[in-house]
């Protein structure tokens, strides 16, 4: 389950039924619990400038980020894997760089989001093979043509 925070400028724009199939399939190819929950906030680059500066020391906007605070809902029982800010202008501007639709530049962000939720780091040369296998696994699944720049 996805709680949605999707700022107002974008809510015509951002379809959320997209982002639910793709966190069945990455709980599904990752053997997590199918009904863990996640937040969710598309928002703009000055937000994401913002929390990057505050929590990754870099004074300036991102694509993605996430949070991990993994505990189990005392409302629901089921496990929270954390939170997933995502600039809507940069995906929208990496989709016309890379040629394919913002929705799957989105989804791909998504996907990107929940792996780093789960522990999954592109850090070094050997991290970034093992996420980078699981994460053309899913998008393939969702037959999502969207890669992430190198």
């Amino acid at each position: 389950m996805i709680e949605f925070d999707i700022g107002e400028e974008f809510k015509a724009q951002v379809m959320t039924n997209h982002f639910e199939k793709a966190a069945a399939q990455v709980l599904a190819l990752t053997n997590q619990h199918p009904e863990s929950e996640i937040g969710l906030q598309v928002t703009d680059n000055a937000v994401l400038q913002q929390f990057n500066l505050q929590y990754m020391r870099i004074d300036a906007p991102t694509d993605v980020l996430s949070f991990p605070v993994p505990f189990e809902n005392p409302d629901t029982g089921r496990p929270y894997l954390g939170d997933i800010l995502i600039s809507y202008p940069m995906a929208v501007q990496q989709a016309e760089t890379s040629g394919h639709t913002p929705e799957e530049e989105l989804t791909l962000l998504f996907v990107h989001g929940i792996l780093h939720l789960l522990g999954y780091d592109h850090s070094t040369p050997e991290e970034k093979e093992v996420m980078w296998s699981i994460q053309d696994k899913i998008l393939n699944s969702l037959e999502i043509k969207a890669r992430p720049a190198e």
